[in-house]
């Protein structure tokens, strides 16, 4: 693959784009500590008050695909700055506006930041070397966590000493310290995927998002058999369906369903929804079941800081085990990972029904629970890059996110629907029961349950194997590695013998695929890893030259077949 940093510059990539990652984590949980004052700070009812938290995940999911494949397009980094800057205006909005209406476009405009997680993700992949790329996406990936568990007590803190209006005057200068980062550090990437961007595909899914993920987030309030939330479940199917179609159809759609449907790329994705349901729910019960009185009898009566403290070891153990998710997956693959991670989650959220009787044992359940997703979290970006081209990282990666997004919301509406069902009502107001907090709990444990039988059918191949390259010394380790795989290996030429750089390699299998692709180095050389043995078509394409396919056999045993390619200039260019 190439890549154009210098090993200095590289160093400073990582930590500033999980630096933006943590950020985009800020924005989803900035008002967690004053929800319940929101209808007051903004003189509105509760139920109209709660469109301040779905504004940002609306915005958060539709943007998320579409900033994907826009930086695959137009430039990943370009898109990454253009993400913050959204969420930097919408911040200031924000903080200037004490009005419903207003609240809420910059609200959604803030929503706009979660681009920057796969966006983030393709911009690594496209720098960094395949043994640094591991514990990378991990800590890019573990990165909302942590955002998440920090700006919980820091939030609380600020609401609790300060205006209201000052967390949004924060999230500005976060986003702008972001913005001066990424322009300082990151390079832009060179690869981009080809085609135009698919207007009409975006829109249709935007509105398929929005149909959807209103009735999920506002049923409770409306009723879930009312008319209005079925019609709107009912109208979200008809238009996915039709929009699907409309991709089906597509020379370069906003979203390959072809890849998507992938055994790989499906799986992984419907894991994703199970881990963002596990995550999410957390958060939504130990925050409750601190700051309740302990006059209820299992409230344990923490301040709102304290609380937030307590759950903050949920992020800070997501970004402990980056590194130790890159051994585990270095040695074992994403997919054992996964499994693990999603064991780790099922064990805490296990252990957490016997313990809520202190606030030292909220803290045990949230290091624990952090533990599995944060292990969950990273494998699941390398399994997805595993699987598409290099081209479609964005997109793809967009795509993943957008699934956890979807579990945190489908979280959210199932476990508040339950704690309200649940709760004992004192004098007009709803008490949270210990029995609604068991249930969460056993949600949760059942969505991983449902999430580890989704990926014990995943490919056992490490999936990173796929795009392994030895285009130089630094990758001389990973080809030798490569060679216990099986694999097509070689060059690709001009005419006269001179390799070509930056070359499009793409594996197509015998029921016209796509089953692996790469980018040639510098020294024209490429490698792809066979999923199983038969005959392939190996197509190559660059700018300038014309399109050429070449038939290649491999019988599927460890073992790389070298197969070298020649690409000719355009005929309009030879003289």
């Amino acid at each position: 693959m190439y890549r154009p940093t210098t090993s200095s510059r590289r160093t400073g990539v990582v930590p500033v784009l999980a630096f933006t990652g943590i950020v985009v984590a800020v924005m989803q949980t900035l008002l967690v500590p004053i929800i319940k004052d929101l209808p007051e700070l903004l003189d509105t009812t509760p139920s109209d008050a709660t469109w301040v938290l779905t504004a940002t995940l609306l915005a958060g999911a539709v943007s998320t695909p579409i900033m994907g494949r826009l930086g695959d397009l137009a430039g990943k980094r370009r898109m990454l700055l253009a993400s913050l800057a959204v969420m930097v205006v919408g911040s200031l909005i924000c903080g200037f506006t004490d009005n419903l209406l207003v609240m809420i476009a910059g609200r959604a405009l803030q929503g706009f930041a979660m681009g920057a997680i796969p966006l983030g993700i393709g911009l690594m992949r496209d720098m960094l070397p395949p043994e640094k790329l591991g514990s990378a996406m991990a800590l890019m990936s573990s990165s909302i966590g942590v955002g998440g568990g920090l700006a919980l007590p820091l939030a609380a803190l600020v609401a609790q000493h300060a205006d209201w209006h000052a967390l949004f005057f924060g999230a500005a200068g976060i986003g702008v310290v972001a913005i001066a980062l990424t322009l300082a550090v990151v390079p832009e990437s060179p690869l981009r995927a080809p085609g135009r961007f698919d207007l009409a595909g975006a829109l249709g899914l935007s509105l398929g998002l929005v149909l959807l993920l209103l009735p999920i987030t506002k049923g409770s309030d409306w009723g879930w058999g009312s008319g209005t939330t079925l019609t709107l479940f009912a109208a979200a199917v008809v238009v996915l369906v039709a929009w699907g179609v409309m991709e089906l159809r597509r020379e370069a759609p906003l979203v390959d369903l072809r890849t998507s449907a992938r055994r790989e790329v499906l799986l992984t994705n419907l894991a994703s929804i199970m881990v963002g349901v596990a995550f999410y729910a957390i958060s939504l019960v130990l925050p409750q079941l601190l700051q309740l009185p302990t006059a209820t009898g299992y409230g344990l009566g923490q301040s709102m800081v304290v609380a937030g403290l307590c759950v903050a070891p949920l992020g800070l153990t997501m970004m402990l085990t980056a590194p130790v998710y890159a051994r585990l997956s270095a040695r074992f693959g994403p997919k054992v990972t996964l499994i693990l991670g999603m064991l780790i989650i099922a064990v805490g959220y296990g252990a957490g029904l016997g313990l809520m009787n202190a606030a030292w044992q909220t803290v045990v359940i949230s290091v624990v629970i952090g533990a599995g997703i944060g292990l969950a979290y990273s494998s699941l970006p390398a399994l997805i890059i595993g699987a598409v081209d290099p081209s479609e990282t964005g997109a793809a990666n967009g795509l993943n996110t957008l699934m956890r997004s979807i579990g945190t919301s489908v979280s959210s509406a199932v476990i508040g629907m339950v704690l309200a069902n649940t709760a004992d009502h004192v004098g007009g107001v709803a008490i949270p029961t210990m029995h609604g907090f068991r249930i969460a709990f056993l949600i949760a444990t059942g969505a991983v349950a449902v999430g580890v039988l989704l990926a014990v059918f995943l490919p056992g191949r490490r999936p990173a194997a796929l795009q392994l390259r030895a285009s130089s010394e630094e990758d001389a380790g990973l080809a030798r590695a490569e060679e216990a795989l099986a694999a097509f290996r070689g060059r690709v030429l001009d005419p006269a013998g001179a390799p070509l750089a930056r070359v499009k390699v793409t594996l197509i299998d015998g029921r016209g695929r796509q089953a692996g692709g790469a980018l040639t180095g510098p020294d024209g050389s490429y490698s792809i890893a066979v999923p199983d043995g038969g005959s392939y078509i190996l197509a190559t394409t660059a700018r300038g030259h014309a399109p050429h396919a070449s038939s290649a056999t491999h019988h599927g045993e460890p073992g790389a077949v070298a197969v070298d390619l020649s690409l000719a200039p355009r005929a309009e260019q030879v003289h």
